[in-house]
């Protein structure tokens, strides 16, 4: 054989060592879940403490004089909110995988691992743990709220026994795979997906705390609903010490948030805006939807007009960041008005005839809405990060970077009251 053949034959060769049936290789960061026993991790999971410094500030939440503010996934600070001039950290409330809140009469509820716990803050001195039902919520996924995801290629999670197991890290490696499998975690029929909110129907409205447009917590009268990747979890908390646990109802894919008008509930997700009507409150019956491209989505109505920021890029998606405004007069038919440009939108909130917007880095921005859905920027705190805000009856508190933000209403414009370093 002379030496221009078996070049040729050495090339062919090689050619076909690289390629087997599955197609051509290629090297890929693969990212493995590194698990825990639930029961004896979720054992250590709870612990009422003194202050302690804030970790990574997720969602804030009000009630009476005072403020929550999520540690993602690891609890949440109490603040007493008595002199919003000077708030003051008085505990924490260590709760592991915990990302939301929501209270009445006194009686806390909150996430962990997927158990709905109920806390007793009647006396805010001596918070106590009253009962925890076990896997109540987020059932159909692997939630873990204080893990991070790693920049990986491909996600492999393996067997994981969603009553026993959870998350606590992951490990990393780099490994040669065959393309098509890798193509393939982006054929969403086969994926296992992990993923780690006024006007209320509430007789007694001083009874109910108030979270902002990023939660998925959210009571309404005598239930408790909650929105996970694809349901919409529903408790009766009647008795508020013992919730019961009704039929979930399947809702659509990645949901996020959850906000009602009267009656009426608006999910936000990253797909679109999903509408419900609760006057079953345990039977909600779809209405209909708004799609839109891929992003992080919360929204929040007033009237006849839906709010929703959709912030595109990392986790949320491709689609360009904005502000969009919505006419849901028909509620089976919602019709885009028009597109607002944005940066990053977080959260948003509104207030007579104030839309408040957390545009990331960009700041706070605070529009006049009144001759909606055409408004007109009014105000713009720059050169902070904004997360989420509530608009309460005399202030309006706002979460970014680890900072607690409060501004008080001077006419039609807000002005800087008090900020706390968590």
């Amino acid at each position: 054989m002379n030496s221009k053949i078996l070049i040729v034959f050495l090339v062919v060769l090689a050619v076909f060592c690289s390629c087997d049936n599955d197609g051509p290789y290629e090297d890929y960061l693969v990212a493995r879940p590194i698990l825990k026993n639930a029961v004896s991790f979720k054992a250590e999971a709870i612990d009422i403490m003194e202050p302690i410094p804030v970790v990574s500030s997720g969602k804030v939440y009000a009630y009476k004089n005072y403020i929550f503010v999520n540690d993602v996934g690891l609890g949440f600070h109490v603040i007493d909110n008595s002199s919003p001039q000077n708030p003051e950290r008085i505990a924490f409330i260590k709760l592991e995988g915990n990302n939301d809140i929501s209270i009445k009469d006194d009686k806390l509820y909150a996430d962990s691992y997927g158990d709905l716990v109920v806390f007793n803050i009647s006396d805010i001195s001596a918070i106590s743990l009253i009962s925890k039902m076990e896997n109540a919520i987020y059932n159909n996924g692997v939630w873990m709220t204080n893990v991070t995801f790693p920049q990986a290629d491909i996600y492999e999670y393996g067997d994981i026994d969603y009553d026993k197991d959870i998350v606590v890290g992951w490990e990393v490696n780099m490994e040669r795979r065959s393309v098509a499998d890798y193509e393939k975690q982006f054929n969403c029929d086969n994926c296992d997906l992990a993923f780690v909110s006024e006007n209320t129907l509430n007789s007694q409205q001083d009874a109910v705390g108030q979270g902002g447009s990023l939660a998925r917590f959210k009571i309404i009268g005598d239930y408790l609903y909650v929105v996970d990747y694809s349901d919409l979890n529903i408790f009766d908390i009647a008795d508020l010490e013992q919730p019961k646990v009704l039929e979930d109802v399947q809702v659509g894919w990645d949901i996020e948030t959850i906000f009602n008008q009267g009656e009426i509930l608006f999910l936000g997700g990253r797909q679109g805006m999903y509408i419900y009507d609760i006057k079953d409150p345990e039977k909600p019956e779809f209405i209909s939807e708004f799609r839109h491209g891929t992003a992080c989505d919360p929204v929040v109505v007033d009237g006849t007009y839906a709010y929703v920021t959709l912030k595109g890029g990392n986790m949320c998606g491709g689609t360009e960041s904005g502000l969009y405004i919505i006419d849901v007069s028909n509620l089976k038919n919602p019709e885009l008005k028009v597109i607002y440009p944005m940066e990053g939108p977080n959260g948003l909130g509104v207030k007579g005839d104030q839309l408040f917007i957390c545009d990331g880095g960009a700041g706070l921005k605070v529009y006049d809405k009144s001759n909606a859905p055409n408004i007109t920027m009014v105000s713009h705190f720059k050169d902070i990060v904004a997360y989420d805000v509530i608009p309460l009856s005399s202030s309006l508190l706002m979460i970014g970077d680890q900072t607690l933000y409060q501004y008080e209403y001077v006419d039609s414009d807000i002005k800087l009251l008090s900020t706390l370093e968590l």
